[in-house]
């Protein structure tokens, strides 16, 4: 009797495995919708969202971004958009399915809510532009179990740049992502491919003129928020519209200090023409440095544009200063009664009287000659300094990309 009873279990447990396989295989066959074969592999019985993908190591993410445009930077507060494609891939093997289903993979946007997905999260990237929306995003799940979730992203990227050499800097952007729970020895993020600069739009590399360098790197020690958790990192850096600066703050800053110059070709007692000249010239200066520097950002350090501003200003004020010291002197009255002649070379005939006749040069003759001094040392200093200032600024901005 007891031998029949065992019989009997063994039977009745046949034939419910049996039932459970066939209804199982039931779930793939062909004319089942990707939503009931999804239905099934999540039931709560067989599938639980709060757990990890059972691996025997810390389950692999593999991660891959492709960037899809770029927004002009705004300058004053160093923030670039960035719009970006992020895909994510992992192994779930309880998402397996059969191979009688007539689905390559399963569509599971609208089971978003219900499936596994890694908690990542950015850091260091300033603020998104706007909210994950469902026609944002896709997950697909494949037959092995593999998962692939893609979603697009905007991000406002706050911005490094150094500042003492702007405009000759060269902004570098970063943002980083990490779980924001699990720890390395669950969950280690990869780049897939192993690849180490961003993939581009094909339209991207046509539109902006900014991104002049990208890399995907694994988050230094140094400056991960947490050690103990992997984390990937993508640097950008951009480069400044430097066409622009010249245009609208150097060019038009040239034109204005050589064009105070222009009064050391003047009689020395045209005042009318000299005082417009020199007043004009650094007026315009003013006006044109504080418009300009209203965009900028404020920095208490000195900057490459403090620099510029500074020196011009000197030259400026210094050729004003020029006009007023040849003006007075031009006025004095001449010693020993000397009388004022005219020369074609007024350095020669100053040397000249000076060793003949061992007396002070008429001073109409010492305003005239600083004149022609003037004439040469203001334009040769200048020249001067834009060599200098240039090469100084170039030098110490192909050192920062050397480090």
């Amino acid at each position: 009797m007891g031998q029949q009873s065992w019989m009997l279990v063994r039977m009745a447990t046949i034939f419910f495995v049996t039932n459970q396989t066939l209804a199982l295989s039931d779930i793939f066959e062909e004319g089942k919708s990707d939503k009931e074969i999804l239905d099934n592999l999540l039931k709560a019985t067989r599938y639980d969202k709060r757990l990890l993908p059972p691996v025997r190591e810390s389950l692999t993410v593999n991660v891959s971004v492709l960037l899809l445009s770029l927004a002009s930077p705004d300058e004053s507060s160093l923030k670039y958009e960035v719009e970006f494609l992020l895909q994510q891939q992992w192994y779930d093997p309880r998402l397996k399915y059969s191979n009688q289903s007539q689905y390559d993979y399963l569509n599971a946007i609208h089971h978003h809510s219900d499936i596994w997905i890694p908690d990542t999260y950015f850091i260091m990237h300033g603020d998104f532009k706007d909210p994950i929306i469902p026609m944002h995003f896709s997950l697909r799940i494949y037959r092995n179990g593999s998962v692939n979730y893609l979603m697009r992203r905007h991000l406002i990227l706050s911005c490094q740049g150094s500042l003492n050499i702007f405009p000759f800097d060269d902004p570098t952007c970063t943002f980083s992502m990490e779980s924001i729970s699990y720890e390395m020895t669950a969950i280690k993020y990869v780049w897939k491919n192993d690849e180490d600069v961003l993939r581009k739009s094909p339209s991207l590399m046509t539109l902006n003129a900014y991104l002049i360098n990208n890399s995907t790197l694994v988050c230094p020690i140094k400056s991960s928020w947490r050690g103990n958790y992997s984390c990937l990192m993508v640097e950008l850096i951009f480069t400044r519209d430097r066409a622009f600066y010249f245009t609208t703050v150097f060019i038009p800053g040239i034109i204005l200090v050589t064009s105070s110059f222009i009064t050391f070709w003047l009689e020395w007692n045209a005042v009318p023409a000299r005082v417009m000249i020199g007043v004009t010239t650094m007026l315009n200066f003013f006006t044109t440095s504080n418009g300009f520097r209203s965009t900028l950002p404020v920095v208490s350090n000195l900057t490459a544009m403090n620099v510029w501003d500074g020196v011009c200003m000197c030259f400026i004020y210094a050729s004003l200063l020029e006009f007023v010291c040849v003006n007075y002197v031009g006025r004095k009255r001449p010693l020993h009664n000397i009388v004022y002649r005219p020369a074609e070379n007024i350095l020669t005939q100053v040397s000249f009287l000076q060793v003949r006749k061992k007396e002070p040069p008429h001073p109409i003759r010492v305003a005239k000659t600083i004149d022609v001094i003037a004439r040469i040392t203001f334009p040769t200093a200048f020249a001067i300094f834009l060599i200098f200032f240039f090469y100084h600024y170039k030098s110490f901005t192909n050192i920062t990309h050397e480090d």
